[in-house]
């Protein structure tokens, strides 16, 4: 009888346990927004934001448009898709400014975000971010004769996924060539091809004039890939936007990154004296040349085809890769959708 009862308020006390945490969860969920709740129309005095996006940052200081912000920034000096990730992990930023790849990788990961602004090139074909950095002596002529090499690969990134999508469109798979996995900061890509550690390598528009410039006499190259590789986006952790405060002030924030990056295209020369030559350390040609690579920015309204473009980078990682299949739009926070091109239509 004993034992019974024991066992009856054991039994209990582990089911007492489980409704508290039913409850406790609940709880949670219903302190924060959810996706249809309206963003507030003005920021509460005092609400910050902790955000990298080093280049939007420097356009706001060069156009007087960064006192216009009705909010706190700490800027942080982050970019690209492993320190956005790792610093959103830490709880030390609350935007990032990346390509396509790291939101669904943070997603992967058992990282909650969302997408909250997003931004492309008018003629992408003709602006790629990446070329194809060919190593001397490789032998490579078109993507067709990527079969049996060498190619630098970064999961997690966005190079990694222009990889799997350039062996897509050559008809190869990841059988018929030998991917080796490396970090695509810096100049990590252009040193493995330098030394014929890889054959073929994404390089990116900063990188292409410098490769060329030293190894060319060598028989290095670039090669078209011919794809879209233009998606950019500004995304944060899901816990800001459930954030009414902070939800109001990446409101205000996506509006001002539409207007700077408007403004670095209409103000080419005192953008590439102020960024690339001042800040970079980069000669005025060399800016010239990535400010004229850039082409034309496009801030969509409707992000219905960045969405299926999303969709379909998804579908061909989780086939790649073995990772579960997401649903491109529940990256997306879509109260956020019409903000950035309204406000290049306002004075």
């Amino acid at each position: 009888m004993t034992f019974v009862l024991a066992s009856l308020v054991s039994s209990f006390s582990r089911h007492r346990a489980r409704l508290f945490f039913a409850a406790g969860v609940l709880l949670a969920a219903t302190a924060h927004a959810t996706p249809g709740d309206a963003i507030p129309d003005t920021v509460p005095p005092g609400t910050t934001l902790t955000i990298g996006d080093p280049r939007t940052q420097r356009a706001l200081e060069l156009s007087g448009e960064i006192k216009k912000l009705p909010f706190k920034v700490i800027w942080a000096n982050v970019s690209g898709g492993p320190q956005t990730i790792e610093a959103f992990r830490a709880k030390a930023l609350d935007l990032g400014s990346v390509a396509d790849i790291p939101p669904i990788h943070a997603t992967w990961t058992g990282l909650p975000v969302k997408i909250v602004a997003a931004s492309f090139r008018k003629d992408p074909i003709n602006h790629p971010i990446y070329k194809l950095g060919i190593a001397p002596g490789s032998n490579i002529n078109t993507l067709a004769d990527l079969k049996g090499k060498k190619i630098a690969y970064s999961p997690g990134q966005a190079q990694g996924a222009l990889v799997l999508r350039i062996l897509q469109k050559a008809g190869l798979t990841q059988k018929d060539v030998t991917l080796v996995e490396m970090p695509s900061t810096g100049d990590v890509y252009v040193s493995a091809l330098a030394s014929r550690l890889v054959d073929a390598a994404p390089i990116g528009e900063a990188n292409q004039p410098r490769y060329l410039a030293n190894y060319g006499h060598n028989g290095a190259k670039l090669i078209s890939h011919g794809l879209r590789d233009d998606p950019w986006y500004i995304y944060g952790l899901r816990s800001v936007v459930d954030d009414p405060a902070k939800a109001a002030a990446v409101r205000e924030y996506v509006k001002a990154w539409a207007r700077a990056t408007e403004w670095i295209y209409l103000h080419q020369e005192q953008w590439v004296q102020g960024y690339y030559v001042e800040q970079q350390g980069l000669k005025a040609d060399a800016g010239r040349y990535l400010a004229q690579s850039a082409g034309e920015p496009d801030i969509p309204a409707d992000w219905n085809g960045a969405i299926q473009r999303q969709q379909a980078t998804i579908d061909l990682l989780a086939k790649e890769t073995g990772k579960p299949r997401l649903d491109a739009a529940s990256l997306f926070d879509r109260r956020y959708e019409f903000l950035a091109a309204k406000a290049l239509q306002t004075p």
